[in-house]
């Protein structure tokens, strides 16, 4: 009951914009092909964005796993990410090639891609 009491009152202003800072260093790591280094859930992560897109008022990143914690993962996806959960959000240095898993037609974004990578020739 109190979860419909909170939805059904729910301001807008309950939800935390983008830092402003983040978005125009998102849009350049894209622009740019250059991956971001953040914290996500306690770990940190290296992330080569492929897309940034909106869904219910939020700012989301696909991007696909460089590194977590050092370590590479064990297997290539595109994951998606809330930009306000990735804490300490910066550019870094090393580039990245985009994913032959990105498809920009993807339902779970499409309608709503703020920006995205060219996808890489086959």
């Amino acid at each position: 009951m109190t979860l419909i009491f909170r939805t059904m009152y729910r301001s807008e202003s309950d939800t935390p914009p983008a830092p402003a800072a983040t978005m125009p260093m998102l849009f350049e790591a894209i622009v740019r092909t250059r991956c971001v280094e953040a914290t996500y859930n306690g770990g940190r992560v290296i992330l080569a964005p492929h897309v940034a897109f909106t869904r219910h008022g939020e700012v989301y990143v696909g991007a696909t796993t460089i590194e977590r914690d050092g370590v590479p993962p064990r297997e290539e996806k595109l994951g998606l990410f809330k930009l306000v959960g990735l804490a300490g959000f910066a550019l870094a240095e090393r580039g990245f090639t985009p994913s032959n898993i990105f498809d920009p037609k993807d339902e779970r974004f499409a309608a709503e891609t703020l920006l995205a990578v060219e996808p890489h020739p086959a």
